[in-house]
């Protein structure tokens, strides 16, 4: 019994199916789909499943569905949601290499900004949340969770809500990766150190110190990324 888990709903099993094809290539960008009729009996489920798994990828920028017409494969990569990230997540094994370093690069351009706003405009709630650092254990778990609770509430903090909105993108993502991430002893060191520095920054109230000191630790965050990664070539 302690090895049992959920089935799969059948939706949620046909979506997957579907992005695993895309994915590997049995659906290549810019195909079609075979009729309802049939991939429903392929994927073994009934047609208004299969077609709740099409309307919620076609959401994403998967596919493109239209009435009376074949479904169309995009290209998810200049089609695609911020959902799409968060589909790319249970498909490890067909991410590219490349792909954290890019998600690390586009953090590395938003989070000195956010930072900079949360210390300026809140630095007594910037230092409470960061005193929570002091009590991490090792654990890849417990860094992975207040890492994201850390940046999310600096977000928060910043005054700017669509930072917000783009980072609860990456929320079934996040943590999933930085669990991966904070595998890495040098990566929990270089964490640890950021939260200091990033207290003090907020203890003197200095924003300006505080976006140095957060692009200076998203730029290590990538470099730390570079050891761990179990996608790289």
């Amino acid at each position: 019994m302690n090895n049992w888990s959920a089935p799969q709903r059948p939706n949620a099993y046909a979506e997957h199916s579907l992005r695993t094809a895309i994915l590997d290539g049995t659906f290549p960008p810019g195909s079609t789909l075979p009729g309802e009729r049939t991939l429903a009996v392929e994927l073994g489920v009934t047609r208004p499943t299969l077609r709740v798994a099409l309307q919620r990828l076609a959401r994403d920028g998967w596919l493109t569905v239209r009435q009376g017409k074949a479904t169309v494969v995009n290209n998810f990569w200049q089609d695609g949601g911020l959902n799409v990230l968060s589909g790319l997540v249970h498909h490890g094994e067909h991410l590219p290499p490349d792909f954290v370093t890019h998600l690390l690069e586009v953090r590395l351009n938003l989070a000195p900004a956010y930072t900079r706003a949360a210390v300026t405009n809140a630095p007594a709630e910037v230092c409470a949340l960061l005193d929570e650092a002091l009590r991490l254990n090792a654990s890849p778990e417990s860094y992975a969770a207040y890492d994201w609770r850390l940046h999310r509430r600096l977000t928060i903090l910043s005054g700017n809500h669509i930072y917000t909105l783009i980072i609860n993108g990456f929320s079934d993502l996040y943590e999933q990766l930085a669990r991966v991430y904070f595998t890495s002893s040098t990566a929990r060191d270089r964490s640890r150190r950021f939260y200091v520095a990033l207290a003090a920054a907020a203890a003197e109230q200095n924003g300006e110190l505080a976006e140095q000191v957060s692009r200076a630790a998203m730029l290590e965050s990538i470099d730390s990324w570079q050891q761990v990664n179990p996608w790289k070539k």
